[in-house]
């Protein structure tokens, strides 16, 4: 089965706070972006000021705050418009995500401070517009899902082949540098001719390519460190597109190598950890996994097919025929139609990628590899608390470590925690300020000018005489000349964090919703898995607390098998031979036989 991308989507931003009146904003005519057609982002206009309210006058440090939050809003909006406008539309989301989220978490009562509202009213307007008009063109903030070149190539129907092009990929075989036995056929130059003469095979292979360069060079060491071809990289072009988050909803196969959630590949994964979507442990055990095939099998294609189709299904395939040899068993009907053409699909994208400019891949630009910091910690820590110490969005630590299910690392045991390039230093010595059975649940405070105890301890909703006594200081002192604040946010207890519901009334949006409970928009739409829009329906139940993930399932099922019985016979779910189609149930199958088939190979040796 061809993996399907479940790609984390941020929701349009809606103004139904209560109180708040729209001001209707519009776009103007729509340009064709790279996503969707973004129109001209106007910038946000000045409201009106407020009728004076019969409330307290807030002090000079209360206005100078708001005003330094507006700024910070500002900005964030305005990274947004400029993404907008170059049809960045992902990217876009999350900049006005988090400029609403500034106001969502500032600690201030939006709606009892009249320049602030108007900001959060005017700055929801402008986003709510622009999603609109985003809407009419596509999927709004939402970038479309991206199937892989595997499965673009899925509807491939051989014919004829242009014997020029056949020509053409001979003489280019022969200049081809590679630590694998490549050949050409009739059945390559087919994929090859999809890849470089038809639109959508051109567009998703471009795509892959583009996004190899994000985890090429720490893939290359990894092949060439566990002795395997280099070429090899390219599996992952049919696997997952070089898209670490890739999940299969149907088999359940995750990550750039799609291993399935049980089986020994010497990855953990636990109610806090799943290293399928780690893209370094993830490669590691793919490297391994292909030199345990091949030692097996004897041949490259054999393996890359036993990849795809399970060992023990290609070992019966050679036995049948007598012939151990990809090529035959392709020509004799042996093997399903995914697999017979998973082999050829792959060695097409090798040759392409050893020479694009012959094959039309003159753009071709490779993404700037994913430069990190690691540090092995053996505590828990909460993503939250990393983003305050480095200075990151907690988006960013998020994306370095897609292997985490969970919003902290998991406690009693080492984790690599991946951080931006340059910051481990930083880290190390701010988190040194943090007591190591606390850095699950406080933060870090970095103090900008007109904060002061009360104002730090109302933004993360703590009481003044415990950020005082955190920090070693009186409730009265100035903190005028401090440069940061530990923060000694309260553990919520688990039994009422992963249970707490809210039923929606009517009236009720995400934005109104997760300012009553003091969450950010982004937790509240991940708790839920709300895909898009801001809308919804009185009495649907919601998570306003992290929820608890579901737990891993073990494969123990294999263990009370004999080695005889699991190599004759597949795992439930195996494909027939008599396959035509390639489908996404197929593929479900091949991970489960393959991993059946190691489990016996292991337990012969």
């Amino acid at each position: 089965m061809r993996p399907a991308f479940l790609v984390p989507a941020c929701a349009l931003l809606l103004l139904l706070l209560a109180g708040c009146t729209p001001a209707g904003t519009s776009a103007g005519p729509a340009q064709k972006p790279a996503q969707a057609t973004a129109p001209p982002v106007t910038a946000p206009q000045p409201t009106p000021e407020a009728a004076p309210q019969a409330s307290p006058k807030p002090t000079a440090a209360q206005q100078q705050r708001v005003s330094q939050l507006i700024t910070q809003v500002e900005s964030a909006y305005a990274a947004g418009a400029v993404d907008y406008r170059r049809g960045m539309l992902a990217e876009a989301k999350v900049q006005f995500d988090h400029a609403v989220d500034l106001m969502l978490m500032s600690g201030i009562d939006i709606k009892s401070d009249p320049q602030l509202q108007d900001e959060f009213n005017k700055i929801v307007d402008q986003v709510n517009g622009l999603e609109m008009e985003a809407l009419k063109q596509g999927n709004g903030f939402v970038p479309k899902e991206e199937i892989t070149p595997g499965e673009a190539a899925s509807e491939v129907t051989f014919t004829n082949v242009d014997p020029n092009l056949v020509a053409k990929a001979t003489a280019d075989l022969a200049t081809t540098k590679s630590d694998l036995p490549l050949m050409m056929n009739d059945y390559v130059a087919t994929f090859i001719n999809f890849f470089a003469n038809t639109k959508k095979g051109h567009n998703t292979l471009l795509h892959s390519f583009e996004r190899s360069g994000r985890y090429k060079a720490m893939i290359q060491r990894v092949l060439a460190e566990e002795g395997v071809p280099q070429d090899l990289i390219y599996l992952a072009v049919a696997e997952s597109g070089f898209n670490p988050r890739a999940q299969n909803p149907h088999s359940r196969a995750g990550g750039m190598w799609q291993f399935m959630p049980s089986g020994n590949y010497g990855l953990t994964r636990n109610a806090y950890v799943d290293e399928r979507f780690d893209p370094e442990k993830s490669t590691i055990a793919y490297a391994r996994y292909m030199k345990f095939l091949h030692d097996q099998l004897g041949d490259w294609y054999l393996a890359m097919a036993a990849y795809d189709h399970g060992a023990g299904n290609i070992q019966r395939e050679v036995q049948k025929t007598g012939y151990a040899d990809f090529w035959e068993l392709y020509k004799r009907h042996e093997l399903p139609a995914e697999t017979a053409n998973y082999v050829p699909e792959i060695l097409a994208a090798i040759i392409i990628a050893n020479h694009p400019h012959q094959y039309g891949f003159d753009d071709l630009t490779l993404d700037p590899p994913v430069l990190t910091d690691t540090v092995t910690i053996d505590y828990s820590i909460d993503l939250r608390l990393v983003s305050d110490l480095v200075g990151a969005p907690v988006d960013e630590i998020e994306a370095l470590n897609p292997s985490l299910l969970r919003m902290v690392t998991p406690p009693d045991t080492s984790f690599d925690l991946h951080l931006p390039a340059g910051t481990a230093t930083l880290f190390a010595q701010r988190v040194a300020l943090i007591p190591e059975a606390r850095r699950n649940s406080w933060r870090y405070h970095v103090v900008v000018s007109g904060d002061t105890l009360a104002s730090v301890a109302r933004e993360y909703h703590v009481s003044e005489s415990e950020l005082a006594s955190a920090n070693q200081l009186g409730e009265n002192d100035d903190i005028a000349g401090v440069q940061a604040l530990t923060v000694p946010v309260p553990l919520a207890p688990q039994t009422l964090a992963h249970v707490r519901l809210y039923i929606v009334r009517r009236g009720d949006t995400l934005v109104t919703i997760a300012d009553r409970f003091g969450v950010s928009l982004s937790e509240l739409r991940r708790w839920n898995r709300i895909r898009s829009g801001i809308r919804v329906a009185p009495g649907r139940r919601l998570r306003v607390a992290e929820p608890a993930p579901r737990r891993s399932v073990s494969s123990h099922r294999h263990s009370r098998k004999s080695s005889a019985s699991r190599t004759s016979t597949p795992k439930s779910g195996k494909r027939s031979s008599s396959s035509t189609s390639r489908t996404k149930a197929s593929r479900s199958s091949r991970h489960k036989s393959t991993k059946s088939s190691k489990a016996s190979r292991k337990t012969q040796k």
